[in-house]
């Protein structure tokens, strides 16, 4: 195991929560290590949306690369969220992850939810993560069930389920957005390896989470969400003939300085 992919996997067995903030692109991502975030994640609904593209609907897998190669020069544990691989075979979900493993990236987030709404089988994911750790040695595999975020029925069993069959098929993590507060203790306790959740506005604080036995908390597509929110704010202020808060947006300058300091890479 590399350094960097180790040191990725010891982020989730601290004292504390890994919070695992998303970018979108290069210079959110820029923004977020400027700001001393030492991971720093994807978010699959900014960079489909960023392309014009929906959400899970395996449309990003060129794309996803793209900016991983944009991103590699930054000094920063990278993962990236990967849909359900764009891919039902195995083989083709292993060879998009090498790809991605081979331009720095230390984990992938892999989800069993489908774009018609429905969860993949529980076995397939595990063949796609097995194939993906032997493809990728020491990447760190995080498994996403959304037996919550689709209403399932069931979810907490699904949940179960789903948890014990990916860490049989290889996965190094549990990613379970939408599990409610009451059921995370639990999930932490029963999944048998570290736990992710997704921040909720006015729900559980890190220090909260970590004590119910949360390794990972994620903002998922909150940052991008937000940025746009305030995008429209600065907007409709103009319009109105109102100043925003100037102490909310970035210099010029500072941005300028992220490009310098860190910079693009377009190279192949």
């Amino acid at each position: 195991m590399t350094d960097r992919y180790a040191a990725f996997h010891a982020r989730h067995h601290a004292d504390a929560p890994l919070l695992l903030p998303t970018a979108w692109d290069a210079a959110s991502a820029a923004a977020l290590v400027a700001r001393g975030h030492p991971a720093v994640g994807t978010t699959s609904l900014g960079v489909a949306a960023a392309n014009g593209k929906p959400d899970a609907a395996a449309a990003t897998r060129v794309e996803n690369l793209d900016l991983a190669r944009r991103l590699r020069r930054l000094p920063v544990l990278l993962t990236v969220d990967v849909e359900g691989g764009f891919s039902d075979d195995p083989a083709a979900v292993a060879g998009y992850v090498a790809e991605l493993a081979a331009l720095g990236v230390v984990g992938v987030n892999l989800e069993d939810g489908r774009p018609d709404g429905t969860l993949a089988p529980p076995e397939l994911v595990a063949a796609k993560l097995a194939a993906a750790r032997a493809a990728a040695p020491g990447l760190f595999l995080n498994a996403r069930t959304d037996a919550w975020w689709l209403g399932v029925p069931e979810p907490l069993e699904q949940a179960l389920h789903r948890a014990r069959t990916y860490r049989d098929g290889g996965a190094h993590g549990i990613f379970a957005p939408g599990a409610p507060d009451d059921t995370v203790g639990l999930l932490a306790v029963e999944v048998g390896l570290p736990l992710n959740v997704l921040h909720r506005p006015g729900g559980p604080s890190l220090a909260e989470l970590g004590r119910l036995g949360v390794a990972r908390v994620s903002t998922g597509s909150l940052l991008f969400r937000a940025a746009l929110g305030a995008a429209l704010d600065v907007a409709d202020a103009v319009r109105a003939g109102r100043d925003g808060d100037p102490r909310a947006v970035p210099s010029y300058g500072w941005v300028q300085e992220l490009t310098g300091r860190f910079g693009a890479d377009r190279t192949g």
